[in-house]
C-alpha cells in the first residue's frame, strides 16, 4: 500500500472514531424532562373521607387542567399519569380524557385499581379507553428504558382472565396467611407472567447498557398497606441489576420516599386530595441525577443516580 493511501485511511478512521465518541457522549449526557401526575381519580361524586383525607372528586378536572397548562409551558419528552385516572364509572373517562388530550407532550398511562371500578362488562375496555394497546409495556428514550407495570393484572377486580383471577385469589390468601400489612382486596399483583417479562426487559437493558426507571400504580417500598402483593418477588428480582435507578408510583395519596439497594422509590401525591391545593411534578434527567420539581403539595427532590 502506498504511504499516501495508508495515511488517508488512518486519518479517515480517526475522524470516524471521534465522531462516534462524540455521538456516544451526547447520548449519555443529554438531559431531558418528563411530567408526572397521579391519582386524578375523577367522578361526579360528593366529597368523601378516605384514609384520613377528604377527596374532592369534582375538583379533579380543574386541577388536571391547571397541571397540564403548567406542564405545557415546558419542553417535556412525555407526561405520564400514575394510575387511578377515574374513581369509578366508565362515563367518567369521557369527562377527563378531553382534558388529558390537551397535553403538548407525548403521554402515557399506568393502570390503577380505581380505573377498573366500572361495570364488569366494561372492564376489558378500560385499557383501550385510556389509549393503551398493552396493559404493561416499555419504551426507550436516550439511554433509558422506561418500564410501565400493571399492578392490577393479577387482582380480584381487574384480572383479564380466569387464570389470573385464580392466581390473584391464591396470592391474596398467601399474604393474608402471613399477616402482611398489604393483604388488602383493593391491591393487586404483577403475577408470574409479568415478572418473567420484567426479567427479560431487565436483561435487555443490562446488555444494552440502559438505565431503568419503573412506573407502577402501587408502591414497592417503603412498607405500607398499599403495596402490591408480590412486591418481595419484584424487589428480589431488581436487586441484581445495578442499572435500575428509579421506581415511581402513586396509590398512596400522602406520598412517600425510600431508597433500597441504590434505587429511589418515590410515591407521588394524589390530585384528588385536599380542598384547595394541587399536586404534580416534572423530572429532569441528567447524566448522574434526577431532579424532581414539585408543584403545589408535591415535594422537590434531588436524586443522585448510583
Amino acid at each position: 500500500m502506498k504511504t499516501s493511501n495508508y495515511k488517508f485511511l488512518l486519518l479517515f478512521t480517526l475522524v470516524l472514531t471521534l465522531i462516534n465518541c462524540k455521538k456516544e457522549s451526547l447520548t449519555e449526557s443529554k438531559s431531558f424532562s418528563i411530567g408526572i401526575i397521579s391519582d386524578c381519580q375523577y367522578c361526579d361524586c360528593d366529597i368523601r373521607l378516605v384514609g384520613g383525607a377528604d377527596r374532592y372528586y369534582r375538583k379533579a378536572p380543574d386541577r388536571l387542567r391547571k397541571a397540564i397548562a403548567e406542564l405545557n409551558k415546558h419542553e417535556l419528552e412525555f407526561t405520564i399519569h400514575l394510575g387511578d385516572f377515574i374513581d369509578k364509572d366508565f362515563k367518567s373517562f369521557d369527562s377527563i380524557n378531553p382534558i388529558w388530550d390537551k397535553l403538548k407532550s407525548k403521554s402515557y398511562h399506568v393502570l390503577g385499581n380505581h380505573d377498573f371500578s366500572v361495570a364488569d362488562s366494561l372492564k376489558n375496555k378500560v385499557p383501550n379507553k385510556m389509549g393503551l394497546t398493552n396493559r404493561y409495556y416499555s419504551f426507550e428514550l436516550n439511554n433509558w428504558k422506561f418500564i410501565v407495570l400493571d399492578g392490577n393484572n393479577v387482582s380480584l377486580y381487574g384480572a383479564p382472565t380466569k387464570e389470573k383471577l385464580k392466581e390473584a385469589e391464591e396470592l391474596l390468601a398467601e399474604v393474608t396467611k402471613d399477616s402482611l400489612l398489604y393483604a388488602k382486596f383493593y391491591n393487586g399483583a404483577l403475577g408470574s407472567e409479568q415478572l418473567a417479562w420484567v426479567k427479560t426487559e431487565l436483561e435487555d437493558a443490562k446488555t444494552r447498557n440502559l438505565n431503568v426507571c419503573f412506573f407502577n400504580h402501587f408502591p414497592a417500598s417503603p412498607m405500607t398497606k398499599l403495596n402490591f402483593w408480590d412486591k418481595e418477588n419484584f424487589l428480589a428480582l431488581v436487586k441484581d441489576y445495578d442499572n435500575v435507578k428509579l421506581y415511581l408510583n402513586g396509590h398512596d395519596h400522602a406520598g412517600a420516599y425510600d431508597k433500597v439497594n441504590g434505587v429511589h422509590y418515590v410515591t407521588f401525591k394524589g390530585i384528588v386530595d385536599t380542598e384547595n391545593t394541587n399536586t404534580f411534578a416534572s423530572i429532569e434527567f441528567t447524566k448522574d441525577s434526577a431532579f424532581v420539581k414539585g408543584y403545589g403539595r408535591e415535594e422537590s427532590r434531588s436524586l443522585k443516580l448510583k
